[in-house]
């Protein structure tokens, strides 16, 4: 968080995301690939943050990275050249698909950004915990959110 700018980053394994870590082999596999990267670039429906915080999204993308080398797809709305660069990938990072998704919010009211709901793990029943990293002006915090309990209390952290 800076200012009135909200930045995340996603990395979740395939088995979290669409159940299983190799190359898409079926009609069926590559549909749930592409239709968990659609959802992904979907931010404030995976991540629900106050409405009072007047959060919209400025960017949004979303891809899958190792197993798909030759196909990575990716669909998104990002603005960023970074965000569409090409990657390198080794014989044993191509074994485990990787999902990987990077959003920047506009919060009009970053005071009232209070928590986050993980509204995730209801959309990826294979999905069982995040580790978090939270960096703002006031330094660098760690937190684990998991299905069980899908709240990240933001207050203090920024």
């Amino acid at each position: 968080m800076e200012g009135t700018t909200l930045a995340l980053e996603l990395h979740a394994p395939g088995a979290d995301i669409v159940g299983f870590e190799y190359a898409a082999k079926t009609a069926e596999e590559r549909a749930a690939i592409d239709a968990a990267v659609a959802t992904l670039a979907r931010p404030l429906d995976l991540f629900v943050v106050p409405a009072t915080a007047e959060c919209t999204v400025v960017e949004a993308s979303a891809k899958l990275q190792g197993a798909d080398t030759h196909d990575d797809h990716d669909h998104g709305h990002s603005h960023d050249d970074h965000a569409h660069a090409e990657h390198d990938h080794d014989a044993a990072e191509a074994e485990h698909a990787e999902f990987h998704a990077a959003y920047v919010l506009n919060c009009a009211n970053p005071d009232a950004l209070s928590e986050i709901g993980f509204a995730y793990f209801e959309t990826f029943e294979n999905a069982r915990k995040l580790e978090v990293q939270i960096v703002s002006e006031t330094g660098a915090q760690a937190a684990e959110v998991t299905r069980s309990a899908p709240e990240l209390n933001l207050r203090g952290m920024f």
